[in-house]
């Protein structure tokens, strides 16, 4: 697995990814969906979405909350098939999610299953992001993070609706991290003039 990259410099070339599972727990589910965003000067260029028939039955609780019915899944392309496209997607990017360690033990896992390979990208956590920006906000899922800037959430739990969202937050984040940086500035350049007058 990657590093977690803490943020000195926020990049602006990165692949925000998601991914939609039948369950929680990487060695007993699948993943049913794989989405990604590729984004360069932080505009995004590209994306990735496909459905992947996880050979398995879906629950109706996934079903409820993706969106994603057993039917839809049933011509859907396997999980080496999608994963072998998706890697040619992500290449070695700096990777970006929202609790991304899940997306990544995931795909982690099924690279090893069907590769005998790793998922060694390094990624960076919005979840870490929010936190720090955020300390006040009660919860810090995606949700609610994007309902706090206002950001439109219908169709979210679906993969390439939550890279959208969760790629609005993180460039929000930045904005957010250039104020705090030029009010810093503007409150050191008051003190010194302050010193200078004092002189």
């Amino acid at each position: 697995m990657g590093q977690d990259k803490s943020l000195i410099k926020y990049p602006e070339n990165y692949v925000v990814l998601d991914i939609e599972t039948t369950g929680f727990s990487p060695e007993n589910d699948e993943i049913i969906e794989l989405s990604a965003l590729r984004v360069v000067n932080n505009n995004v260029v590209e994306e990735f979405s496909e459905l992947v028939n996880p050979e398995r039955y879906v629950s109706s609780y996934i079903t409820n909350l993706t969106g994603i019915s057993q039917q839809m899944l049933y011509n859907a392309s396997k999980i080496p098939d999608v994963l072998n496209r998706f890697m040619e997607f992500v290449s070695d990017s700096m990777i970006m999610g929202h609790n991304v360690t899940f997306d990544i033990g995931f795909i982690d896992n099924k690279l090893k299953k069907h590769f005998n390979s790793d998922f060694n990208n390094d990624y960076i956590d919005t979840l870490k992001i929010a936190r720090k920006m955020l300390p006040n906000l009660k919860s810090k899922k995606l949700g609610m993070i994007a309902q706090h800037f206002n950001f439109n959430t219908d169709g979210m739990h679906r993969g390439l609706k939550d890279c959208i969202v969760t790629n609005m937050c993180y460039q929000k984040f930045v904005q957010m991290h250039r104020e705090q940086q030029l009010k810093q500035t503007n409150a050191l350049g008051l003190i010194y003039k302050d010193v200078q007058t004092s002189l």
